[in-house]
């Protein structure tokens, strides 16, 4: 599975970048057809405003992507929320083709 973590207005640290791949790696044990997970972290430039906006792209094979979105002052948060989100998408996916 391929992770990419990508900035947008923000520069891309290694602490960031190691936090970011650790979180997104755990999706690959919700479904195992998981191809891609790319993480897009984007800084507002709001007046007096410090938010970030993470978006998560889990590429799965025969299915349309999966993305979640979540918003926030702290980066770290965000991006548990946003992984969260789509490892909630992902086991819902799985439930749903063992019932059929």
């Amino acid at each position: 599975m391929r992770i990419d973590i990508v900035g947008r207005d923000i520069e891309i640290t290694p602490a960031i970048r190691e936090y970011g791949e650790q979180k997104a790696s755990k999706l690959s044990k919700y479904f195992d057809g998981l191809q891609q997970v790319r993480v897009t972290i984007h800084r507002a430039h709001a007046h007096h405003t410090q938010e970030f906006s993470v978006e998560v792209v889990a590429d799965v094979e025969k299915h349309a992507d999966f993305i979640s979105h979540a918003k926030g002052p702290d980066l770290y948060a965000v991006i548990d929320e946003t992984v969260e989100k789509a490892a909630r998408q992902l086991k819902d996916f799985k439930e749903k083709l063992k019932k059929h």
